[in-house]
């Protein structure tokens, strides 16, 4: 039995005006997403794919051009109060700790901060013993040798447990995590992915963690959602996209890691530009698939050129796919 979504998007757009009379970008071009209750979703794609619009939009940063974002059932209205209310609930982990947090303030303040926006603990005590208490989920024990303390004099790894626990601080039910180990050294990385595992698995948290990285989304998620110029290409769970991936697309990625079989993917033609969004597949221009004549020979070169794809559903528990060539009958018969 499939879970009530934690947070939906559904059939979301997100589009910047051009400058100076330059086209539209369109960074988000039709997504529907879900994440349910203690579910970690990896959002997987290149620069310019558009998962950070997309993961904005979730928080309430931006409003959508059209489309619906639905947390626990209710729709969010971008009104000042529905936004505060909901920042509590949903919160953002940064990718790079020592930019987002303040040099001038102590680990105490910076975690705190969040409290006093949202005037949650009125009494000192409640507030000392809620910042302990969130510090001591992030790892950072004990909690009061880190209080009085700023951040030049951590490593990054500590840098980036105060910031995660400046968004536990406010117990929310699901936070945003955009590229949360990439600034850090490969050594550290592996501890802070476990701790995002043990707070899923300890405190019930729902978790979106946007990373170029198929492999950090093999370690975490339960779900991944691979993203190419505003959509999202192939969804499913993380053992069944990663292992047998239908997309070429993903199948590039995928074939760029160390531990990848064959020679890696290298694909033509220019990086996603969300203001030229091409006709057909819009991967279809830089498609080894398409290169290499086996759409062609599947029967369905054309309309990767000129047929436009379905927006995959946001909740299926299976792998989805938008692609011709993946879905087509003489490719699916041969399997």
């Amino acid at each position: 039995m499939t879970k009530t979504p934690l947070l939906s998007a559904d059939a979301l757009r997100v589009t910047f005006p051009g400058r100076r009379g330059a086209p539209p970008a369109h960074a988000v071009d039709g997504v529907d997403l879900d994440i349910a209750p203690g579910e970690i979703v990896a959002l997987v794609g290149e620069s310019g794919c558009g998962k950070t619009s997309l993961a904005r939009t979730l928080l309430g940063l931006v409003q959508p051009t059209s489309g619906q974002v639905t947390f626990a059932g209710e729709p969010l209205a971008h009104t000042a109060r529905t936004l505060k209310a909901y920042r509590k609930r949903v919160q953002l982990v940064l990718q790079d700790p020592s930019g987002s947090l303040n040099p001038r303030h102590t680990v105490y303040d910076a975690v705190a901060e969040g409290l006093r926006i949202h005037g949650t603990n009125t009494h000192d005590g409640d507030e000392r013993e809620a910042v302990s208490r969130a510090l001591s989920r992030a790892g950072l024990r004990p909690p009061e040798r880190f209080f009085l303390r700023y951040p030049h004099e951590l490593s990054g790894g500590q840098r980036q447990r105060v910031v995660i626990a400046g968004a536990l601080v406010l117990d929310p039910e699901l936070i945003i995590a955009d590229e949360p180990v990439a600034s850090l050294d490969a050594s550290v990385r592996g501890e802070i992915l476990a701790l995002l595992l043990s707070l899923r698995d300890e405190l019930g948290l729902s978790a979106l963690v946007v990373t170029h990285d198929l492999g950090l989304a093999w370690n975490i998620a339960d779900r991944v959602a691979v993203m190419y110029l505003g959509r999202i290409v192939e969804s499913g769970p993380v053992e069944e996209v990663l292992t047998n991936p239908q997309h070429p697309y993903t199948q590039a990625l995928l074939s760029v890691l160390p531990e990848a079989d064959g020679e890696p993917v290298v694909l033509s033609g220019e990086p996603p530009d969300p203001t030229r969004i091409p006709s057909g597949c819009r991967f279809h221009a830089r498609c080894q698939i398409l290169a290499s004549g086996e759409a062609e020979r599947a029967g369905v070169a054309d309309r990767c050129r000129t047929e436009d794809l379905p927006v995959l559903s946001g909740g299926a528990p299976a792998q989805q796919v938008a692609c011709h060539w993946a879905t087509a009958p003489a490719k699916t018969s041969q399997a």
